[in-house]
């Protein structure tokens, strides 16, 4: 560690009253990576870029933070990754380096738990992102060795026909802008980054005449705008986030005078409360996401119009998930490359080879646990999944027995009621997910269960009630009135076996989507991030 940096912040820190150091450093390194990023996209050879990557994230880990056993860390899960992946050849080795990569990070996890420093950035945030970029570049690697008949085309689209230079792995390992905090993606969007051959697409021309040629560009398009617009995006959440942090903590919710309010006001606590925990990380992924941007990393093509997209690995829509009005929503817009990691990577891989291609309740058990590793072995994260799924059945089945209500017979027209029931889908899936996302924070079964008790239990309540009225009879009473619905429509019972039909494919189409919670975050009850 540079001791000048230290003293710096550690003096800055204590003059505003911004609680651990290492929180604002981490803040600090994002926002340091902008000015970095306009000068990597600048650098002229591959070699340059590569070795700046490397350079800038070492300055980050070791000069910033002093995690030299972070570095031995993330060398071991590199080097490891790197050599299986290049001499075995067989059909194991991408789970070889799975449980290689996942079994290291769970180390790190445990001695985190085990040391229970909230106010020091350690390395398993780190690690996390970086378990997701080396179990992905282990299957590209198996996939570049395999018929393109017999892969996606996404898969085709990532497969790696030759194995990296060494220089070319390290710098996707150590890309500084996603380094500390993510987002994940995949080696080959790197290496078409590096070599430039990402923007070598055609530009949409505006004109529509048949003589006008599609324009080629080949350099890094400008990108300070549209990233300067996400970073003060990210900005804007972490100042909104100190504010409500400041109203709004676990710390009281958990002392006793949290129990002497009305338990109307405790149930309205949690929703701004549960909103404050969302804010940091609207914060730090959008500015990381910003600083991707400013890199190049951020393109993802044109739009039909003409327009460029920055759109490649954005990891958060906070419109999307605020507004969102059912469970499939509302996780969509949360996380969305880990999303994409355990559906590319550990659902379809899991099918491919135990389910023969259809993927059923083995990869969907396999995938749902990989999460739950992936995020810790703090009690907390368990309680909040094992809620989780039920309130994914749950909503399966208001989707497949109410909502038809608030549509035509035909299902083709709104009703004049189903803007109430948007209202209420919408209030009752916030309300839902913020009492949930509370031991998330909390981390300790005792007192996730304790907070939870002071709000009478009211999801876990509500779920018990809602299973038990559909199991027992709800749901054929639901379907009953739909058919005699549809006759009276004279659609009869094919219009609602068509509803059946549907559901069931919205379900499958569901577990093909397998989501996460995917918090990963260092320090996630420090006080700067609470």
């Amino acid at each position: 560690m540079i001791q000048a940096i230290d003293s710096l912040f550690a003096s800055f820190c204590a003059k505003y009253g911004l609680g651990a150091p290492d929180n604002i450093k981490l803040v600090a390194c994002i926002f340091a990576s902008y000015p970095l990023c306009g000068l990597l996209k600048r650098l002229p050879t591959q070699s340059t870029r590569n070795a700046f990557n490397i350079l800038v994230s070492l300055f980050f880990l070791v000069g910033v933070f002093d995690l030299w056993t972070g570095l031995r860390t993330i060398m071991i899960s590199s080097l490891g990754t790197y050599g299986l992946a290049k001499y075995m050849k067989g059909g194991a080795m991408p789970w070889v380096v799975f449980v290689f990569v996942m079994g290291h990070m769970s180390i790190n996890h445990i001695h985190r738990q085990i040391i229970n420093n909230p106010d020091v950035v350690d390395i398993t945030s780190m690690q996390m992102v970086l378990c997701m970029k080396l179990s992905s570049f282990a299957w590209n690697i198996y996939d570049g060795r395999q018929s393109s008949s017999s892969l996606s085309s996404l898969q085709t689209d990532r497969a790696l026909k030759a194995m990296p230079t060494l220089l070319d792995y390290l710098g996707y390992v150590f890309f500084f802008p996603s380094f500390m905090v993510g987002p994940s993606f995949d080696f080959a969007e790197y290496k078409r980054w590096l070599d430039l051959s990402m923007f070598d697409i055609p530009t949409p021309s505006s004109s529509k005449s048949s003589s006008a040629l599609p324009k080629k560009r080949r350099r890094i398009p400008h990108s300070l705008i549209p990233a300067l617009r996400r970073g003060a995006e990210g900005v804007f959440w972490l100042i909104l986030f100190l504010k409500f942090a400041s109203w709004y903590s676990t710390t009281y919710a958990l002392s006793p005078a949290f129990t002497s309010l009305p338990f109307w006001r405790r149930l309205w606590y949690m929703q701004p409360l549960a909103f404050s925990h969302r804010l940091k990380y609207y914060g730090i992924w959008a500015l990381a996401e910003g600083s991707c941007i400013l890199s190049g990393l951020g393109f993802n093509g044109y739009s039909p119009k003409g327009k460029l997209r920055w759109d490649r690995v954005k990891n958060i829509s906070a419109r999307e998930f605020e507004l969102a009005q059912n469970n499939k929503a509302l996780l969509e817009a949360w996380n969305k490359n880990t999303n994409k990691w355990l559906k590319n990577y550990v659902y379809v891989r899991v099918a491919a080879i135990v389910e023969k291609g259809k993927p059923g309740f083995v990869s969907s058990l396999v995938t749902f646990g990989t999460s739950a590793v992936w995020h810790g072995f703090y009690g907390g994260y368990y309680l909040a999944f094992g809620t989780a799924s039920f309130i994914q059945t749950l909503g399966r089945y208001f989707r497949r027995y109410l909502r038809p209500f608030f549509f035509t017979p035909d299902m083709s027209q709104p009703t004049p009621y189903k803007s109430f029931y948007d209202i209420l889908s919408w209030a009752l899936t916030q309300s839902t997910y913020n009492y949930l996302v509370q031991p998330f924070i909390i981390l300790d079964v005792r007192e996730s269960l304790r907070l939870w008790s002071r709000l009478g239990f009211y999801v876990h309540v509500a779920i018990a009630v809602c299973l038990a009225f559909f199991n027992l009879g709800g749901a054929r009473w639901l379907n009953k009135k739909l058919k005699r619905r549809a006759a009276r429509a004279g659609k009869g019972e094919k219009k609602v076996k068509e509803l059946d039909e549907r559901h069931k494919k919205e379900v499958r189409e569901e577990e093909r989507e397998p989501k996460s919670l995917g918090i990963a975050l260092p320090a996630e009850t420090s006080p700067i991030l609470e």
